[in-house]
């Protein structure tokens, strides 16, 4: 057994050293070719997914390169002293691959989904095979509190059924902003919080006032159907049994129907967001004491990031829709019963959508000032600040591009990745060290802003060690999900 888990660990190990954006497009030429696609077709679609995937790693590697050194200089000019680094998610995965547990996991999260496939759980086909991390760097940590590989197995097949689920049910919502059908969106960080998102939305459609409020820089686009949604940012009835995601969802049935609204030119300019980025990349330079040149070239750099990732987002969708109605084609013609396939994905095909980017370009300052201000946290978010376009993209989509109700909406999802991820600062640091990783941290504490301050890794990792607290939580977490399961169920019902 010991020299079968050493054997699928060196696999695994080996796979795994190719970048992201090798590694999936080189799955789904194959799962292309299952698909029967033509070979010209297939390949197309996979270098497109593979190019789409390097140009976003590639944008935002220059987009931290601009933003890191001034946000340096912004702790340097206050004199402020945290004493836990944010240094980002790669540390975490790192962490994830060198334990002995991951190889386990991994293969039994791909069983788990491959289970729920064959008893119809699900509908969802997890092909996202590099965030499979998130599943196995769940158990590595509950393992190591514990030192129970049973609890860390345990939480691995749990957080694999909710996230898949989370990600099924993330489907209507991407056909319904972006147009992509059988398209879904599949990490943890970001799919996490559907249940969450679900709900606030269906509050702000009941607060007089707030539900009438909207600014949505995608409503132009008209892309896949009603894009625009209605002018409150909310339901258009004024609300249903499932709240914002039934009447959403309904627009799904709607696609023809096209209106071109017209857009007041002020609203329309800061709808773009590469004018977005512009403002925000000069208003950090502003806090950093940039002088006039430095500051006009980190916002025309910010700009053109922003400019640039729609982009590679685009080639990313286009790449995927191709072969996601192959897949949804083939699947039906043979399973005529299994109707409704997606496929979940990465974030890289929703950096397409301006209200995605402008909502994560507005989080970034936001966070900034909470962390000064937001008493018990020990962290300055700077190596996983970026991260924030992607984290809150699902949910941006759910409120249906509303980026006042999304910002909103963020706002506890922030305060809570502060105060996470420096509470789980210890463990993480434990955790690198007994990888043998070099942390470069001066003796400090290290963290991940986002994926270390996950909430609902967090809450996991303390319920797993029977913390009373975390019990407790856990009628509030059932409602959650019930809530979310019920708002779907009635979407679909109304999407036929």
């Amino acid at each position: 057994m010991t020299t079968f888990i050493e054997i699928l660990g060196s696999g695994f190990t080996a796979f795994f050293s190719y970048k992201a954006y090798v590694i999936l497009p080189a799955f789904m030429l194959i799962l292309a070719f299952a698909a029967r696609m033509k070979a010209s077709d297939a390949l197309r679609s996979a270098i497109q997914i593979g190019a789409g995937f390097a140009g976003i790693f590639v944008v935002f590697t220059f987009f931290v390169s601009q933003i890191s050194p001034a946000i340096d200089s912004i702790i340097k000019v206050r004199g402020l002293d945290y004493p836990v680094l944010d240094i980002g998610w790669p540390p975490l995965a790192a962490i994830t691959w060198s334990a002995s547990l991951t190889p386990l996991a991994i293969a039994l999260a791909m069983l788990v989904n491959l289970a729920m496939l064959a008893t119809r759980m699900t509908r969802n086909l997890y092909v996202d095979l590099w965030n499979y991390w998130h599943f196995a760097f769940l158990g590595v940590i509950i393992q190591g509190a514990t030192g129970s590989v049973f609890l860390g197995i345990a939480s691995v097949v749990l957080i694999t059924v909710y996230t898949i689920k989370c990600a099924e049910w993330s489907a209507p919502h991407v056909l319904r902003e972006t147009g992509l059908d059988g398209i879904a969106v599949s990490p943890l960080s970001v799919a996490g919080l559907l249940p969450y998102a679900v709900c606030v939305d269906w509050l702000f459609d009941r607060v007089p006032g707030l539900r009438r409020l909207s600014w949505n820089p995608s409503r132009k686009r008209n892309i896949g159907g009603d894009a625009s949604g209605s002018e409150s940012g909310g339901s258009e009835s004024g609300g249903s049994e499932s709240g914002g995601s039934a009447d959403a969802a309904s627009a799904i049935g709607e696609s023809s129907r096209e209106k071109t609204a017209a857009i007041p030119a002020a609203e329309s300019l800061l709808g773009e967001p590469m004018v977005i980025g512009f403002l925000v990349g000069a208003f950090l330079a502003f806090l950093a004491g940039y002088g006039i040149r430095e500051l006009l070239e980190m916002a025309v750099n910010i700009a053109a990031v922003m400019f640039l990732l729609p982009r590679c987002g685009g080639l990313i969708g286009e790449g995927m829709g191709a072969v996601s109605r192959a897949v949804k084609e083939l699947v039906e013609r043979k399973f005529p019963s299994f109707t409704g396939l997606s496929i979940a994905m990465d974030t890289g095909f929703l950096m397409t959508n301006p209200s995605v980017i402008a909502t994560g370009l507005i989080l970034m300052p936001i966070s900034l000032a909470l962390a000064f201000i937001l008493p018990g946290n020990r962290v300055i978010p700077v190596g996983d600040l970026p991260n924030l376009i992607s984290i809150m993209s699902l949910t941006v989509l759910i409120l249906r591009g509303n980026v006042i109700r999304a910002v909103l909406a963020a706002l506890p999802v922030l305060a809570t990745f502060l105060w996470f991820s420096s509470s789980l600062s210890p463990v993480f640091t434990r955790e690198a060290l007994k990888a043998g990783m070099d942390v470069g941290a001066s003796g400090r504490e290290i963290t991940a802003f986002t994926d270390g301050g996950n909430q609902l890794r967090f809450w996991l990792y303390h319920l797993f060690q029977g913390n009373p607290y975390a019990i407790a939580a856990l009628p509030l977490a059932a409602a959650l999900v019930f809530f979310a399961w019920k708002a779907h169920r009635a979407s679909m019902r109304k999407a036929v």
